[in-house]
């Protein structure tokens, strides 16, 4: 059973690593017992999400390696996001992934490479998925091992039942403009929302975003902070429980960073605009508003 010092509506979405390698140390004493048993009890099937080079310097014993950094969507239309999420269920296939294994991710702290990850299972309907709480470092930190044995993953044929109502495209951020009932939830930096940074065609954001920048949900040993915290934060935006939440940044890592966060909280409806602002920026067809900071 989950720990639930900081307070969370969910918290087995998240784990230590003192829970982890609890967990990881039962498994292996399981196994040792029962040799001669047919069915035992998989271990979780850790990713390791950093890049390579980090991977490979050193992980946690028995991770495997998994890299999406730069693969992203950036057009939000029915074909190329059926294909783009092909190419996703198969590279988490191709890792060992089950719907009978839970599945832990971690990267350094609690970052965004982890979330997205995180969201893109959570989109596909995985049962138990969890996020390593301040990552690798806090693994390190707590006295525990690291390793430079890689393990070959075991490629399965895994499928994934996507859910709608955890993605978001630029139709439904279009249509929920304005809507009491829905929040649109900007993740960037100060520069990109203001529009003094722009990475798109545009700078700017989508009218009406409210503005938290992702690494607001953190504290400064990069875990997640406790539930009070983020609540206040969000609820003094007017970021609510009996809102729907529409997630955007750039392209989907920051953004399934509030998902997280807010998922965390018990949020009941959170989405994800993968194809953030290099989709909305991009496309004359669709309004944007330059906010003016305040004091300015």
């Amino acid at each position: 059973m989950t720990a639930n010092p900081k307070g969370y509506a969910n918290p087995q979405l998240l784990v230590t690593p003192a829970e982890l390698a609890s967990e990881l140390d039962r498994d292996r004493e399981s196994r040792g017992a029962a040799r001669h048993v047919e069915a035992v009890r998989e271990p979780p099937l850790l990713l390791d999400v950093r890049a390579a080079e980090a991977f490979a310097n050193g992980h946690i014993p028995g991770a495997v390696h998994l890299d999406l950094w730069g693969v992203s969507l950036i057009d939000t239309d029915p074909a190329p996001l059926r294909s783009f999420m092909w190419i996703i269920e198969h590279l988490l296939a191709l890792r060992g992934m089950s719907d009978d294994r839970r599945v832990v991710l971690y990267e350094d702290t609690s970052g965004i490479r982890a979330a997205r990850v995180f969201w893109f299972l959570e989109y596909f309907g995985h049962p138990d998925v969890r996020v390593l709480d301040g990552g690798v470092r806090a693994w390190v930190a707590g006295g525990l091992p690291v390793t430079t044995e890689a393990r070959e993953p075991q490629a399965t044929s895994w499928q994934g039942r996507p859910t709608a109502e955890r993605l978001a495209t630029w139709r439904d951020v279009k249509d929920r403009l304005g809507r009491p009932d829905t929040v649109i939830l900007d993740a960037r930096s100060d520069g990109e929302y203001y529009g003094t940074t722009v990475r798109a065609r545009r700078g700017g954001a989508i009218p009406g975003a409210v503005h938290i920048e992702w690494t607001r949900n953190l504290d400064e040993t990069g875990t997640f902070k406790p539930a009070a915290e983020l609540r206040q934060m969000y609820e003094r935006a007017d970021v609510t429980p009996d809102r729907e939440v529409v997630s955007y940044c750039q392209g989907g890592y920051r953004a399934a960073h509030g998902y997280l966060a807010l998922r965390l909280l018990g949020y009941p409806r959170v989405r994800n605009y993968t194809g953030s602002w290099k989709e909305w920026g991009d496309r004359e067809d669709l309004p944007i508003e330059k906010p003016v900071a305040s004091g300015q």
